[in-house]
Parts: structure tokens; C-alpha cells; sequence
């Protein structure tokens, strides 16, 4: 589906135009096209392939989805693949935008994602005197909105780190912990997987030889790429954190399990000894004295208690009851 397709001149709006008038528009030098698809299909996507000349490997990484972040070159053109993220309840719904830029043209797609990029549009085209300097600055637009994204999703899986560790030393909480712990492993790296592929991608946009549709706007993309850094940091310090936090839950499961072994090690040698007396006197020789004794009986209990009752008080002195 056909978002927007629209024209601009010196960073100026000229006016929504048809595909079929694409054409006119890049034959023009001061001018490009900035065209936005959301979920297109082959055919919609293989009509800008044609106007626009795309790399047919390129495209079939657009339609795919899914794809490892990356940036690409296909002669003067830039193919570059973000994955999007935003907050969906307390789940992250994970997305694409592949975005092709070239001298003249932007197009960017948008798969398996509900957050668009009409507030980009139109911040861009607050700033005509940016905006002057063509795909290059809508590509960086693009690629910073999506990163500035990640930050809230940061904040979020800090906030449920942080909800867990006050959690962790509640009695009975120790398996939910973990559990959701766990989780949280997960998705932290799921968002490293977004990351530090494009990290990596992304230096080759501002260091060394780049690429000749993003001389003169370096230092846009050396911003992106800060923010990047900022954020493997960030991902990286949660996932020592939660790594800390399982050594920790599971050393509490450890130490609640051994609360249980040693009550029932306690109660087990009480009643040990209660069963060996009783066992004692449950022999059936024929010479035992005691069985003779008018007192016998209430002298077994009375010993059996004794015992039984010198051994609850020494475990519960050690802590054990």
C-alpha cells in the first residue's frame, strides 16, 4: 500500500504526485521523490523497482522481511535495513523498514509494523534548508527516528528489571523471578540482534570511504551511530545485570530448597529416635525385664517424649525449625 509519493524541490514541497509521473520528477536536477509503502506486495514494489532501477537482491530482501540490519551499496545507490521496534502492551512488536535511496529518489517499506513515519515527513519539512540536501537527509531521518525509538523500549525493559529485583527477595517469588527474568533475557536480546548489526552498518556512512550520496551529511550519520553506541552500552549493562539477577535467583531457590531439606532432616531424626525406643521394646525376646514393670509403658513415652522433645529444642536453637 501506497503511503505517500510525494515531490520536493530545494527542500521545498512541490505536491503529491501519481507513480506514473515519477519519471518527470527525477529528470529534473534539483529535485526527488520520496515515496512511502507500508506491507506492498511484488507487484507494487517491482512497479518502483522499474522507475526507480532497484537492485533486484534488494528488493527481494524488502518484500522478505525480517532481515539482519545492514547497509548496502548498489552502485550510487544505498540500500539500508533497520528493524523497528515499539512497546505493544508487555510485549515488543518487532517490525522492518528498508529504506533505498539513490540520487533523486527515497523509498522506504515498511513491513509487519503499525508505527509510521508521518511525523518524520513532516519535521523534515519544517526544515527546508535541510531538507535542501535530497535522500541523503531523509535516509538520516528516516534511520534516526527508528533508533530514538529504541530508547523508550530501553527504558521500559530497565523499569521491569528494576520491578523484578524488589521482587526477588519477597518469599515465594523466587521461581516467578526467574521466570520472568528470563523473559526479559529474551527480549534484551532480541533488541541487541537490532543493534549491533547496524551499529556496525551504520560506521560505513560516515568513516573512511563513503558513500558518494552521503558526502556532505557525515556528521548526521555519525550522530546516529552515537546514539547506537549509547545503546549497545545500555544493553549491554542490562544483560550483565540480568545475568547477575538469575546467579542470585537461583541462589535464593538454592538456599529456600535447603530451609526445607534441613526441617525435614529435623523432623526425620525426631522421629528416629521415637522409632528406635519403640522398636527397642517391640522386640519379642523372652527375658526383657522392662516388660515386666508395672511403669514400663508410661516410662517409654515419658522417654520417647523426652528425647524427641531435647531434639526440637536443640534444632530449633540452630535455626533449622
Amino acid at each position: 500500500m501506497i503511503i505517500n509519493c510525494v515531490a520536493y524541490e530545494e527542500g521545498r514541497r512541490l505536491c503529491d504526485i501519481d507513480v506514473s509521473e515519477v519519471a518527470v520528477h527525477l529528470a529534473h536536477p534539483h529535485r526527488f521523490v520520496w515515496v512511502a509503502l507500508h506491507d506492498p506486495d511484488a507487484d507494487e514494489l517491482a512497479t518502483f523497482q522499474e522507475v526507480f532501477g532497484l537492485h533486484e537482491l534488494a528488493v527481494e530482501d524488502a518484500l522478505a522481511g525480517h532481515q539482519r540490519p545492514k547497509v548496502e551499496e548498489y552502485g550510487d545507490a544505498l540500500f539500508v535495513v533497520t528493524q523497528m521496534m515499539s512497546a505493544l502492551q508487555e510485549e515488543i512488536q518487532f517490525g522492518q523498514l528498508a529504506i533505498f535511496a539513490g540520487p533523486g529518489y527515497v523509498l522506504s517499506v515498511r513491513q509487519h509494523h503499525h508505527r509510521g513515519f508521518t511525523d518524520v515527513r513532516h519535521r523534515c519539512e519544517r526544515e527546508p534548508e535541510l531538507l535542501k540536501q535530497g535522500p541523503a537527509f531523509v535516509l538520516y531521518a528516516l534511520m534516526d527516528v527508528v533508533v530514538d525509538r529504541y530508547f523508550p523500549i530501553l527504558e521500559s525493559l530497565e523499569a521491569e528489571l528494576e520491578s523484578i529485583e524488589e521482587q526477588m527477595f519477597v518469599k515465594g517469588n523466587a521461581r516467578t523471578s526467574l521466570k520472568r527474568l528470563y523473559q526479559l533475557k529474551r527480549s534484551i536480546m532480541c533488541v541487541k540482534h537490532a543493534v549491533n548489526p547496524l551499529s556496525e552498518a551504520s560506521a560505513h556512512l560516515f568513516g573512511g570511504r563513503v558513500p558518494a550520496l552521503c558526502k556532505g551529511t557525515q556528521d548526521y550519520f555519525r550522530d546516529v551511530y552515537d546514539h547506537l553506541h549509547r545503546i549497545e552500552a545500555a544493553v549491554d549493562t542490562i544483560r550483565e545485570t540480568i545475568t547477575t539477577a538469575i546467579q542470585v535467583n537461583l541462589a535464593m531457590i538454592a538456599i529456600d530448597e535447603g530451609e526445607v531439606q534441613k526441617r525435614l532432616a529435623s523432623w526425620a531424626a525426631i522421629f528416629a529416635v521415637a522409632t528406635i525406643l519403640a522398636g527397642v521394646w517391640g522386640m519379642n525376646f523372652t527375658h526383657m525385664p522392662e516388660l515386666d514393670w508395672r511403669m514400663g509403658y508410661p516410662m517409654a513415652l515419658g522417654a520417647m517424649g523426652l528425647c524427641c522433645g531435647a531434639l526440637y529444642r536443640h534444632f530449633r536453637r540452630a535455626g533449622w525449625l
